[in-house]
């Protein structure tokens, strides 16, 4: 579960001060025999405003190199997506490059393969998945702008496919257990409706998405580093104006060093951690053909955060965010500082 309270200003305007019931999630598990597994999550999110099953997916052991995994799946690109959980992060909100860009969480239904292979300190993994995908909502939505996120919201997406195509969702990664990982993803699909009753309505539309990320420990594993960068492609009609990107990126780097670590208020083993991220995002990259001007609509975030940790499931933070944004002519950014204290805790 997840709880928090917050205070936001703008440019010096602010709407007040708020608690927040962030999400609740239910994980249900079950080995159902030798080498087959079940495995899901609900999510109740702002309260009960939304409900979502986020994953649901029974997975069949053949060997540890090769396992086939079907249903409700997490989509592998980059790793936010699939380690989303609250109390993983000392951070109350989740990385903008990672729920508006990719964007987390994101799941569809579909099966696919994924396997490890181990040896000695070192250990390779792989995804790969067959799924359903977004829809004509990546260009054609309330938000104004290329979206990928709007693209997810179809509610029928866990029946159908809106291109008829599945999206193709791969990921690599390599670890050593001494230095830290580093992953390599990519997505793509077609995401219009090109085809209705047999009849070809217009041209096939694809977005892709590339992502690279990493994660290290040093010094005895006081100080965390964890990184994601993602760059995303959209083939946009030649209609639309440029208010709607071809190309959009983000990233995100946190840093989290442990000043203590004894035992805290009786709890044994509690650590005090510090850190920051760094984030920023360009939602339509490039600049206006007719003027030659750069395109605005970016957003960069810097976030100090201090943390208790009274178990390795439990986490209570403060942050202060400090967030500019430029509109897309470019004019001088609006400035957002948040004040945020709140808990986050498997149960």
């Amino acid at each position: 579960m997840e709880a928090n309270t917050q205070y936001a200003s703008t440019d010096g305007v602010d709407d007040g001060f708020s608690f927040q019931m962030r999400r609740m999630t239910l994980f249900f598990s079950s080995t159902i025999a030798k080498r087959i597994k079940f495995f899901s999550e609900l999510e109740f999110e702002d309260g009960t405003k939304e409900i979502n099953l986020e994953y649901c997916a029974l997975d069949f052991e053949f060997h540890p190199l090769l396992n086939l995994r079907g249903g409700i799946i997490m989509n592998p690109i980059g790793s936010f997506n699939q380690n989303h959980d609250g109390p993983r992060w000392d951070f109350i909100d989740r990385p903008i490059s990672a729920t508006r860009i990719i964007p987390s969480t994101l799941s569809n239904v579909g099966m696919g393969i994924h396997g490890k292979y181990f040896s000695h300190q070192w250990v390779l993994g792989y995804e790969f998945y067959l799924t359903n995908g977004f829809d004509d909502k990546v260009i054609d939505n309330e938000e104004g702008r290329t979206s990928l996120h709007a693209g997810k919201g179809n509610p029928d997406k866990f029946e159908e496919s809106n291109s008829g195509l599945p999206l193709y969702t791969g990921k690599i990664a390599i670890r050593n257990r001494k230095i830290g990982e580093i992953g390599v993803s990519y997505m793509t699909c077609v995401y219009n409706k090109w085809k209705e009753d047999g009849l070809v309505i217009a041209d096939k539309r694809s977005a892709s998405v590339f992502a690279v990320d990493f994660n290290t420990s040093l010094f005895n594993n006081k100080v965390n580093i964890i990184g994601e960068y993602a760059k995303v492609m959209v083939d946009v009609p030649s209609t639309f104006t440029q208010q709607y990107g071809e190309e959009q990126w983000g990233a995100y780097t946190d840093i989290i060093c442990t000043i203590l670590q004894r035992k805290i208020c009786g709890w044994e083993n509690a650590k005090l951690n510090i850190g920051v991220r760094g984030e920023f995002v360009d939602f339509n990259e490039g600049k206006f053909k007719e003027t030659n001007t750069n395109i605005g609509d970016d957003f960069y975030a810097i976030v100090p955060s201090i943390s208790l940790r009274p178990t390795g499931t439990t986490v209570i933070r403060f942050n202060f965010r400090f967030e500019s944004a430029h509109d897309l002519l470019d004019n001088d950014p609006s400035r957002t500082n948040v004040i945020q204290f709140g808990f986050s805790s498997y149960f």
